[in-house]
Order: C-alpha cells, then sequence, then structure tokens
C-alpha cells in the first residue's frame, strides 16, 4: 500500500513537471476567446487531452518501436508554436462553434505531440500498474487546468509573454527533435553541441516568423486604409 502510494505521488508530480508547456499551449489556444468561451475551452481541451493521455500513456510500449514519432511530432509542434503566435483578436469575433471547436482542437492536438515523453517517463515508472498510471494521471488535472488559467490571466495583463510562451513551445519541439532515436542515430550522436542548439535556434525561429507574419499583416493592413 506504501509502494503504490508513492508511485502514485511520484507519477504525479512528473505529470505536474512535463507539464508546463501544455499550461502554455492551453492558455495560448484560448488566450483571444469570450471569457465564457474561455473556460469551456481550458476544461473540455485539458480533460480530451489528458484523456487522450491516459490512453497514449497505456500504450506507451507499443510507442517505443515506431521511428520518427518524436521528429514528427515536433514539426507539428513547431508549426503549432507560430500558429498560435500569429492567430489575432479577430477569432473573437468568429462564430462560437468554430471558433470553440478550434480551441480545443489546437490544445488536443499540441497536448498530444508534447505528452511523448510524459508518457513514456509515467509508463516507464509505473511499472505495469495501470490504476495508479490512471489516479496519477487523472488527479493531476485541476493542477493542470489552474496552471494553465494562472497564465492566461498573465497573457492578457503582458501581451509580451505572448512571445515568451511561443518561444517555450518552438523550445519543445526542438527538445523532442533532438530526442528521437533516428535523428540521434543519423547525425546528432557525432554532434553534441546540435543538442543545445537545435531547441534554441527552433525557439528564436518561431518568435522571428511569428514576428514576421505580424508584421505583413500589418503593413498589408496599412496599405490597404491608404
Amino acid at each position: 500500500m506504501i509502494d503504490a502510494l508513492i508511485l502514485f505521488l511520484q507519477i504525479m508530480l512528473i505529470n505536474i513537471v512535463l507539464s508546463g508547456d501544455n499550461a502554455v499551449v492551453i492558455a495560448l489556444a484560448s488566450k483571444n476567446l469570450p471569457l465564457e468561451q474561455r473556460k469551456l475551452a481550458v476544461w473540455w481541451g485539458a480533460f480530451g487531452a489528458i484523456a487522450l493521455r491516459l490512453v497514449l500513456t497505456l500504450v506507451a510500449v507499443s510507442l517505443l518501436d515506431i521511428p520518427y514519432i518524436q521528429a514528427g511530432g515536433s514539426i507539428l509542434l513547431f508549426w503549432i508554436a507560430i500558429k498560435l503566435l500569429t492567430d489575432d483578436d479577430s477569432h473573437a469575433n468568429v462564430k462560437e462553434a468554430s471558433t470553440l471547436g478550434k480551441a480545443i482542437w489546437t490544445i488536443i492536438v499540441a497536448d498530444f505531440v508534447m505528452s511523448l515523453d510524459n508518457v513514456l517517463a509515467i509508463a516507464a515508472k509505473g511499472n505495469g500498474n495501470n490504476t495508479v498510471i490512471i489516479l496519477g494521471i487523472g488527479l493531476s488535472i485541476p493542477i493542470i487546468i489552474w496552471g494553465s488559467t494562472l497564465v492566461m490571466n498573465l497573457l492578457h495583463k503582458y501581451p509580451i509573454l505572448v512571445l515568451l510562451g511561443a518561444g517555450i513551445l518552438g523550445y519543445t519541439a526542438g527538445e523532442m527533435f533532438v530526442k528521437d532515436e533516428k535523428m540521434i542515430d543519423w547525425f546528432l550522436h557525432d554532434y553534441e553541441f546540435l543538442h543545445v542548439w537545435i531547441p534554441i535556434v527552433a525557439s528564436a525561429l518561431v518568435i522571428m516568423i511569428g514576428l514576421s507574419v505580424k508584421w505583413l499583416r500589418l503593413l498589408q493592413l496599412k496599405t490597404r486604409n491608404e
């Protein structure tokens, strides 16, 4: 019983620590919605993401056998980071179902690609004890939701943090890429410095591309108004 309790606490801790980026993506995906829709997006997106994570954790062993899965996920997350940064407030004027659904879908997809390390870490720690794994992940939901709500409030108060949030997601995408076994086998094992620089460059690229797209939109809008 004591062993199961310790395992449960360890799994909760792993899930919370590794879910910092997930809280950021939930906040970024929901930041342009009206308040009521924002709350719905946070809850439904988080619950959908956690449910998906539970399923992934229970089949995590098979994930280890899929080549290129982290590299592919890193590219998808890189795109999501740019998209979240370049989304503007015009989304608040879109029809409720469309906007809310888009936010929830973004949260679930981003959580899926970001949760691979999380899933594998919990699966390894759980040693096949599915009951403890499910409880540990499930009970961390309120903490992740609270974290995303806090981040979202900060994003509204300090818009510059949107850039930081997107940069964090870009960095995470870079980390996923350098952890892919196939990428390591191909070229990363000979160039240790790339393990450090690829996440940094990915983060910088997300911010530069995002700012460039925003600048071009402003330029187009200015040209139209003249």
